[in-house]
């Protein structure tokens, strides 16, 4: 009777085994039809305790976890392509993977990150004063994300704290408002986001917007070096590493603070204080909508024709830079570019510890750098809105449902999942 009990044990236990299986997201071409939404199912289960992989380079950067009723009817539900496999066939996908000879790796995702996205959102009356809207915040939307609000009282309150993974998209962090003075003035809108941004300064204890905005930016630095994620896009890229370089000194024209900004403001920026870029000249007059020669732009003599304006990701390789690779899963190569205020990097003006991972090389631009910066990391991504090559203020938000395969948008939700991935991964 014994034996018999412990046989039926043991074969219990091999039909378990025989009956386990894997939910395989694939994110070729070809397979997916929803690649946007696939990172929202893999965050989902990671928010579920449960832990997944992520399969880099192999089907444009699959994920994986184990099959269970509920991630398969989510699965069905967001439209998500998917494959449910046997452990032998996934134990085959990983000896392939593994194999020294191809560069592919298999990363272990562990916890949903806690995700901070930092814009005002509205004022003390509910109302939305800017009008434009913020690719992250649109896709982490469509991809059922979520997300926190945060903003400048928030950040000096140490909320930071709190988060993982923090992100600036179309945000002057100079105190010049954007360099929207010549066009905009006039508006309604501009001159509640003057007096709301002014109003905030004195009420955190600041004569002008741009201090202010400088202690926000070296709270951020502080969260960066302290082991957080910080990605930017748009504005948010150069005017940080600008509002770091020009601490000790005004660079503000008189429309923006009340008064003159130091004439001898260039031959005193300390480049040592900022995050990615180096040796670059600021452009203060008011009437000119450029900040600096960082961004590769019409001002600063960008010559790219529009339907020939591209940029490659670099490959990497998986097993010696995973975190590289990780940052550029995508399901191709070569990305349409896409403007915005800050719109491309020159590249002589980039620190040379920073790693370019998608360039326009003819223009001698970059598009989309990352690096170490003290215990965490940052990602720089030039452009507002990958689905609209030129995105005007005013102009209605993107339809992400008519962009579910999008690969400039795929870029954002790699830096989603970065912080995720086991921690001896996130090495440089």
């Amino acid at each position: 009777m014994k034996k018999l009990l412990i046989l039926i044990g043991l074969i219990a236990v091999v039909a378990g085994q025989m009956n386990a299986s894997v939910i395989l997201i694939p994110m070729d071409e070809n397979t997916q039809r929803n690649h946007l939404k696939a990172y929202g199912i893999t965050y989902w289960v990671l928010s579920k305790g449960v832990e997944a992989y992520w399969l880099l380079n192999y089907k444009g950067g699959s994920f994986a976890f184990v099959h269970t009723a509920e991630f398969e009817k989510e699965c069905k539900t967001r439209d998500v392509s998917y494959q449910v496999i046997s452990e032998s066939q996934f134990a085959a996908i990983e000896n392939e993977i593994l194999n020294p000879e191809v560069n592919m790796d298999k990363i272990k995702l562990e916890k949903a990150p806690k995700i901070a996205v930092y814009t005002p959102d509205q004022n003390e009356r509910g109302e939305v004063i800017q009008p434009w809207d913020d690719a992250v915040t649109l896709v982490l939307t469509y991809a059922e994300i979520p997300y926190d609000v945060v903003y400048d009282t928030e950040v000096l309150q140490g909320k930071l704290a709190e988060y993982d993974w923090l992100h600036l998209h179309h945000e002057d962090f100079t105190g010049m408002f954007g360099k929207f003075y010549a066009n905009y003035s006039g508006q309604p809108w501009y001159r509640q986001h003057v007096k709301m941004m002014e109003d905030l300064a004195r009420q955190n204890g600041f004569d002008k917007v741009s201090q202010l905005k400088l202690a926000v930016a070296k709270r951020i630095r502080d969260f960066v070096m302290g082991g957080g994620f910080m990605f930017a896009m748009c504005s948010a890229t150069d005017t940080y590493d600008i509002a770091l370089a020009a601490q000790g000194t005004d660079i503000c024209a008189t429309p923006f603070d009340g008064d003159p900004m130091d004439p001898s403001f260039q031959g005193k920026l300390d480049f040592s204080q900022t995050f990615a870029f180096q040796n670059f000249s600021v452009i203060t007059d008011p009437m000119v909508y450029e900040h600096s020669n960082i961004d590769n732009s019409e001002v600063t003599g960008r010559k790219v024709n529009p339907e020939q304006d591209y940029f490659t990701l670099f490959d990497f390789s998986a097993k010696w830079d995973p975190v590289p690779s990780m940052l550029t899963q995508c399901h191709t190569r070569t990305v349409k570019g896409f403007m915005g205020q800050a719109t491309a990097f020159n590249r002589k003006h980039i620190k040379p510890n920073v790693l370019i991972m998608g360039e326009n090389k003819p223009a001698g631009e970059a598009r989309y750098i990352h690096s170490a910066y003290g215990q965490g990391f940052f990602t720089f991504y030039g452009g507002h809105d990958p689905e609209d090559y030129r995105h005007y203020v005013g102009d209605p938000p993107t339809e992400l449902q008519l962009h579910p395969n999008s690969p400039g948008f795929r870029l954002i939700l790699n830096n989603i999942l970065f912080p995720a991935a086991k921690k001896k991964h996130q090495k440089t």
